[in-house]
C-alpha cells in the first residue's frame, strides 16, 4: 500500500511545475499522455475530415453498383426478348394501321355524313334533326358530333342502329334516349359521333400551339 502511494506521489509530482516549461522539457509520463492524447486526436480529426468522406463514397459506389446490376438484368432481359417485342411493335404499327384506315380524312367527311344519313333513310326512318356540330380538334384526331332525331318503329330503329356500328368509318352512338310513341313508333335521339384523322397543315398547327403552350408556361416560372 505505502509503495502504491508512493508511485502514485511520484507520478504526481511530474505534473506539477509544468506551466511555463517547453513540453520538451517535460517529465517522461507527461510527455507521454501528451503524445497519446495528439495521436487519438489525430485519429479522430483523420476519421471527420478523410476516413468519414471515403465511408460515404464507398457506400454511394455500392448503391451504384446495386443500380447498374439491376439496369443490366433489365437489359438482358429485354436482348432476349427483343425479337418478341419487334414483333409485337409490327403488330401494333398494325393494329393502328387499320384503325386510321377507318378513319376519314376531311374530305371524306360529306361522304361519311351522307352515309350516316342514308342508313335511316334506306330503313324508312324518318329524320326530325340532323345537326353536325362543332369539330372538337384532338392531339392526332378530330371529333365530329350531330345530334339526330329519328322516328320509327321499333324494328327499323334498331336495324339503324346496327347499320351505324357496320360502317366501314368508325362512327358511335351516345346519349341514346328511346321514347315511345301512342301510334308504337320510336323517336331514337342520340349524339352520333365520327372521327377524322388531322391532316398535314392540322398537324403542324397543333404542335406549333402546343410548343407555344409549352413556353408560355415556361416564362412563367
Amino acid at each position: 500500500m505505502t509503495d502504491l502511494k508512493k508511485l502514485a506521489g511520484s507520478v504526481e509530482a511530474q505534473f506539477r511545475g509544468l506551466n511555463g516549461r517547453h513540453p520538451g522539457q517535460w517529465p517522461l509520463i507527461p510527455r507521454l499522455m501528451c503524445g497519446l492524447g495528439t495521436i487519438i486526436a489525430v485519429g479522430i480529426l483523420g476519421w471527420f475530415l478523410y476516413l468519414s468522406g471515403q465511408i460515404d463514397e464507398l457506400t454511394r459506389g455500392e448503391e451504384e453498383e446495386v443500380r447498374l446490376r439491376e439496369e443490366y438484368t433489365v437489359k438482358i432481359r429485354q436482348a432476349v426478348n427483343l425479337n418478341a417485342l419487334r414483333k409485337q411493335k409490327e403488330q401494333v404499327g398494325e393494329y393502328v394501321a387499320t384503325l386510321e384506315k377507318q378513319l376519314p380524312s376531311k374530305a371524306e367527311m360529306d361522304a361519311l355524313l351522307s352515309d350516316i344519313n342514308q342508313a335511316g333513310l334506306g330503313r324508312g326512318l324518318q329524320f326530325e334533326l340532323f345537326k353536325p356540330g362543332q369539330v372538337l380538334v384532338k392531339d392526332y384526331y378530330a371529333e365530329l358530333p350531330i345530334d339526330i332525331k329519328v322516328v320509327g318503329n321499333y324494328h327499323d330503329v334498331g336495324s339503324f342502329t346496327s347499320d351505324i356500328a357496320n360502317l366501314p368509318r368508325i362512327v358511335t352512338l351516345n346519349k341514346m334516349s328511346l321514347v315511345a310513341g301512342k301510334d308504337g313508333t320510336l323517336t331514337l335521339e342520340a349524339v352520333a359521333k365520327t372521327f377524322r384523322y388531322l391532316d398535314k397543315e392540322e398537324i403542324d398547327a397543333q404542335r406549333k400551339a402546343a410548343l407555344e403552350k409549352k413556353k408560355a408556361k415556361g416564362a412563367k416560372k
